[in-house]
């Protein structure tokens, strides 16, 4: 029998260092949590037309925007879902409500994702969130603070991170200091992908796939609507099933209109702020 050799082509190289952020948040932010799954179909029309609105009045937003905002409402009336696990069996809930969301940026020639936060979403014009979530798309690393934040922690060393995130985990002023997020939103829409489920690095993590035209069944009859589908990660610790099939719930009935009571539009008559309902 002749003899066979067999030749291994392969490669081996370090980790890159801009891919030890979304690692570390998974590996030990993420790493005892007990991820539960909800699927939910929105119907976007109302959310395309109030964006039609708003681009009539002269102010731009993306659908992002709207689904942080409608996230950052319902959140407010369910503090389970902004509740993290502490040592010894406590737990803290943060009253103050910060959007979480992956911001792919790249270092050199390597794609890395950091996360982006945005303060008071639930309070904040949709204008006033997209145009936060475009500086994150578009300024320099640098002038970002919490993106150069995180960038410089991927250069220090492995032990020095894991402490830090050690001590978030079970210090809440530490944890608001680096991880100050209530809730997480990744979104791989404009990519066409119908839906992901993200990792469970904070006990409600959204994804959300792109709006597409389907058939859904409205009285009786057959019509093709914009539909986006949402799932929700959530850590089964800290949530059951009912209250977050409620909190996902309300997400729903914001998206698809009830929405309209937070936002009024500027018109051309006298110019008012958005959200007036809301603030006042």
């Amino acid at each position: 029998m002749a003899n066979i050799k067999k030749h291994f082509n392969f490669s081996l190289s370090n980790l890159p260092r801009p891919r030890w952020n979304v690692l570390d948040m998974i590996h030990i932010v993420g790493r005892d949590s007990i991820p539960t799954y909800l699927f939910c179909d929105i119907d976007m029309t109302f959310a395309e037309d109030l964006r039609a609105r708003l681009k009539s009045a002269g102010q731009k937003v993306t659908i992002t925007a709207i689904l942080l905002k409608a996230i950052a409402i319902a959140q407010r009336a369910h503090p389970e879902s902004r509740t993290s696990l502490l040592p010894f069996g406590k737990t803290v809930t943060f009253h103050d409500i910060v959007a979480g969301f992956t911001v792919e940026r790249y270092i050199g020639e390597q794609p890395a994702v950091f996360f982006g936060a945005i303060d008071n979403p639930d309070t904040k014009s949709v204008e006033e969130i997209s145009s936060e979530l475009k500086q994150y798309a578009e300024s320099d690393m640098e002038q970002m603070e919490h993106l150069d934040r995180q960038h410089k922690f991927n250069s220090m060393p492995w032990w020095f991170r894991r402490i830090i995130l050690w001590a978030g985990l079970r210090f809440p002023k530490v944890r608001l200091t680096f991880m100050g997020a209530t809730f997480g939103l990744s979104s791989l829409g404009k990519w066409g992908m119908t839906g992901l489920i993200p990792p469970c690095v904070s006990t409600s993590t959204f994804g959300i796939g792109s709006v597409e035209p389907r058939p859904v069944a409205r009285d009786g009859k057959v019509e093709i609507r914009p539909m986006m589908t949402i799932i929700l990660n959530f850590d089964h610790r800290l949530i059951d099933g009912g209250p977050a099939a409620r909190f996902m719930a309300d997400v729903k009935r914001l998206l698809e209109g009830d929405l309209e009571n937070y936002i009024q539009i500027d018109v051309p008559e006298g110019k008012i702020s958005l959200d007036q309902a809301l603030l006042s």
